[in-house]
């Protein structure tokens, strides 16, 4: 009878847990779906006003002027632009940290510097934004006389040092988890320690590697208050990174101030560039899934 009682409360315990974790993953997938299914009435409402065509290849984005114009290329330029130049800074600078904590760091300095390093990930993003705007901008300016007080490099870089410990900790990983056996084996074909991290280590891990480059082009792609602070808000269609431009978050959140009226073309603007920026990240987060997956296939 005992038993019988034990194994009851058990079995209730059992089926709590069950429903509290089918609830959890019920909430964020009906999220999700919620999310999608706002921003697609409100983006095909859009559409029914602007052409799809005239918005893929407008080369202007004035939706708040008198003469409209809802080319969305200088915001998706202006978005793509920062996200390269945070990249060019972030790849170079996470790989080799990346390699240097994997091959050549002791444990105890492994585990001191890797979780220093991380710390940078929980900087709000508008530290980010002032920092560019009122430390980095200024100290660029006197290295290049034509760099405006808003502009696209100075985010750009910050932005790769936000993005530093996405990629550090994700590639770091996937080389730490690399067969030790791998590494005996160059070594005993005579490798340096150089050689064996660059043409062993690093192709091992390369999926894995290549999938925390895809989820930092997202990241970068997806930020909004860093740039909003210190890249402007001219929606300019150029490839310079000296002048002001203005991204598809940046744009979001010009709109969402409550400036302008709700339910107007104007306001539905957003939902379309939104509608971009979410279908833009969705397929950069899938890649990189993808390339997740084929890590743990091969060495998990």
């Amino acid at each position: 009878m005992f038993d019988s009682n034990k194994k009851k409360i058990r079995v209730r315990k059992e089926f709590l847990v069950k429903f509290c974790l089918f609830f959890c993953g019920a909430v964020s997938i009906f999220t999700t779906l919620g999310i999608v299914a706002v921003l697609l009435f409100e983006t095909i409402s859009f559409f029914k006003e602007v052409p799809i065509l005239n918005f893929l290849t407008d080369t202007q984005w004035t939706p708040l002027f008198v003469n409209k114009h809802f080319g969305i290329s200088p915001l998706f330029t202006a978005t793509i632009l920062t996200a390269a130049i945070a990249m060019l800074v972030a790849i170079p600078l996470g790989l080799l940290t990346a390699i240097f904590l994997s091959e050549y760091a002791s444990q105890g300095v492994r585990r001191i510097l890797k979780p220093i390093l991380e710390v940078l990930a929980g900087v709000p993003t508008i530290v980010y934004g002032y920092f560019a705007l009122f430390f980095v901008t200024p100290l660029l300016q006197k290295l290049i006389p034509g760099l405006h007080g808003f502009n696209s490099l100075s985010p750009g870089i910050v932005m790769g040092i936000m993005i530093l410990p996405l990629i550090l900790s994700l590639s770091e990983d996937a080389m730490y988890a690399v067969p030790q056996s791998l590494r005996d084996a160059a070594f005993a074909l005579g490798s340096s320690r150089l050689q064996v991290a660059l043409k062993v280590v690093v192709p091992a891990a390369f999926s894995g590697i290549t999938a925390s480059f895809i989820l930092a082009v997202s990241r970068a792609v997806g930020e909004t208050m860093l740039m909003a602070i210190a890249a402007g808000q001219m929606p300019n269609l150029t490839l310079n990174p000296l002048v002001p431009i203005e991204t598809m978050t940046t744009y979001i959140v010009q709109i969402s101030l409550g400036d302008t009226p709700y339910g107007t073309l104007e306001y539905q603007t957003i939902f379309a560039v939104g509608m971009v920026l979410f279908l833009f990240t969705f397929v950069l987060n899938i890649v990189g899934g993808k390339l997740r997956g084929k890590f743990r296939e091969l060495y998990v």
